[in-house]
């Protein structure tokens, strides 16, 4: 996949591009992530790319002429992606909406700042505005980031196994994820649960799943109205809550 971040602060993306994950995926050639200044874009004498807000107001706002021609720079002819727009009124970010993204061949992803971007180019320029949450950010480079990993992860042979993003919460299974373990075996008194210790995969599966649902239930419980759940499981986590699951 091929990303390309239009921000007037590209060093802020420059460990996060090169480390952990997100580093050896672009090393391994999985994902191509650049970040474009767009400043050098401006057609103003001093290159600046924010200017006063028709009408009066607080702060400044982000031009579309500088915006305009990076978004034309980073979408050159053949170009099969979205071009996205982190911001605050945009459509909430979860797992479901980084799977469709994941599908993508590129992603280019502007990120405003100041107190927004002139929404003439936000009508032209953008497919889909992202939001990370109901709060409001200096930037969208942090915002940038946060899509970013979120999609990566899902790209194939960006995890080193393929089942991790499956197994997490927010997954296919609408669950959160089961509590797991490491070594020590005992630490400050505590034993790992003696299921995982047996060998015997099934049960571990079978716990693993009960575990995911306990744990949604008693954490999120608004996500099993959509979880995929047959009616034994139902049955069972009614009866282990005592009768706490709501119909």
């Amino acid at each position: 996949m091929r990303i390309e971040l239009l921000t007037i602060f590209p060093e802020m993306f420059d460990s996060f591009l090169n480390a952990s994950i997100i580093g050896r995926a672009r090393a391994n050639h999985l994902l191509d992530i650049h970040a474009t200044d767009i400043r050098p874009f401006s057609a103003s004498k001093h290159k600046n790319t924010d200017d006063y807000p028709f009408g009066g107001g607080a702060g400044m706002l982000m031009m579309a002429q500088p915006i305009a021609d990076a978004m034309k720079y980073a979408t050159k002819p053949p170009f099969h992606g979205k071009r996205i727009f982190m911001g605050p009124k945009g459509k909430r970010l979860d797992q479901k909406l980084a799977m469709e993204l994941a599908q993508e061949e590129e992603l280019v992803i502007l990120c405003g700042h100041y107190e927004g971007v002139d929404q003439r180019v936000l009508d032209s320029y953008i497919d889909m505005e992202i939001s990370i949450g109901d709060y409001i950010l200096t930037g969208g480079e942090t915002a940038a980031m946060v899509l970013i990993d979120c999609v990566a992860r899902l790209i194939p042979g960006v995890l080193g196994s393929e089942e991790s993003a499956g197994d997490e919460s927010f997954s296919a299974s609408g669950l959160l994820e089961y509590p797991q373990y490491t070594r020590p075996r005992v630490f400050e008194g505590v034993e790992v649960p003696e299921v995982l210790l047996n060998g015997d995969h099934k049960k571990i599966s079978q716990w693993r799943r009960e575990q995911a649902l306990l744990a949604t239930a008693r954490l999120r419980p608004d996500l099993l109205e959509t979880a995929q759940m047959d009616e034994k499981e139902r049955k069972w986590l009614k009866e282990t809550l005592g009768g706490g699951e709501k119909d």
